[in-house]
């Protein structure tokens, strides 16, 4: 997008002593400026997608990753104190 803007001569000055205090040109500094103070974008799309990516992988799991897996729940299943699984065969896959 190009805009263009009327700067007040006292603004236009400090815009142009921080890109030269900064060893860059007006228009990357007024874009880093703007960068800085505008609120940031809505993080909640990137969120959503960044789950769904990983719910995805999880879903395409190698066999030593799934066989790694059902070791771990094995151990943890015989290493507690009740005689009851934590983790019983008919609820092995299932996730909320």
């Amino acid at each position: 997008m190009t805009l263009e803007l009327v700067l007040p001569p006292g603004l236009e000055q400090r815009l142009q002593l921080e890109a030269t205090r900064q060893g860059q040109s007006v228009g990357a500094t007024t874009l880093q400026l703007l960068e800085k103070y505008l609120p940031p974008p809505d993080r909640r799309a990137e969120a959503i997608a960044l789950l769904q990516a990983s719910i995805q992988k999880a879903n395409v799991a190698t066999q030593a990753e799934k066989e790694e897996a059902a070791s771990i729940l094995r151990f943890l299943d015989e290493d507690h104190p009740s005689e009851r699984q934590l983790f019983p065969d008919d609820m092995k896959g299932i996730t909320w």
